[in-house]
């Protein structure tokens, strides 16, 4: 039995999707870096925006490009996001069932912490993991290591919940169960190849996986 489950955040309980293409999109069009399309920035997104900028970029250095990424981001920020259908209902009926909850994230706290405020889910978090308090983010299971720590959580009744291969592959190395949001931009068939125990098709599906039943991929 599952009593404890971790969400990652961006493309998986809050919808900073066209936040993020637009973001990457302005920074590179200033920078010159380009041209790229989405479709090619989304395969990228779940990693770190460090990472992302050096791939986009060709370049060891970003510090100046993560600048203007920051600074654009911030200014878009309340006006692009959104959050995904059921998100808040199913947080509100696992923290009424006992349900012990956290986010595992590759974005700074003080993102992290504005969006999640801005639609009332920090009070179910018991604990927050940020690319700031890892010195590996995701895939390498740190992150999730960090958070079944604070909780003194049990690997085996815990579920890691993403729209990413770093958040499954981070799942499959920290030993917890690992649950792909078919709402993914990256696509269903994409997260199947990192063989999650569970592909939902609505936030409501946790319900049954909590309760033992089976809605296997």
């Amino acid at each position: 039995m599952i009593d404890t489950v971790l969400f990652d955040l961006d493309g998986t309980i809050i919808n900073t999707n066209e936040l993020i293409i637009a973001t990457f999109l302005q920074v590179i069009d200033k920078h010159g870096l380009g041209p790229y399309t989405r479709e090619q920035i989304i395969p990228h997104m779940g990693t770190t925006l460090e990472h992302q900028l050096q791939t986009f970029s060709g370049q060891e250095d970003v510090a100046a490009l993560v600048a203007d990424y920051r600074k654009y981001n911030r200014e878009r920020h309340d006006e692009l996001i959104d959050e995904f259908p059921h998100v808040k209902e199913v947080l509100a009926e696992l923290h009424e069932r006992g349900v012990t909850m956290g986010i595992v994230t590759t974005k700074i706290r003080e993102t992290t912490m504005l969006a999640l405020e801005r639609f009332g889910f920090l009070d179910y978090m018991k604990t927050i993991v940020t690319v700031d308090d890892v010195s590996h983010p995701k895939p390498h299971p740190e992150p999730i290591l960090t958070a079944l720590n604070a909780l003194q959580a049990d690997p085996a009744r815990t579920l890691m919940v993403g729209d990413s291969a770093a958040d499954l592959l981070c799942a499959k190395a920290a030993g917890v169960h690992a649950a792909g949001v078919a709402w993914s931009l990256k696509g269903e068939a994409e997260l199947r190849k990192y063989d999650p125990d569970y592909i939902i098709q609505d936030m409501t599906e946790l319900y049954a996986i909590l309760e033992g039943e089976s809605v296997k991929p």
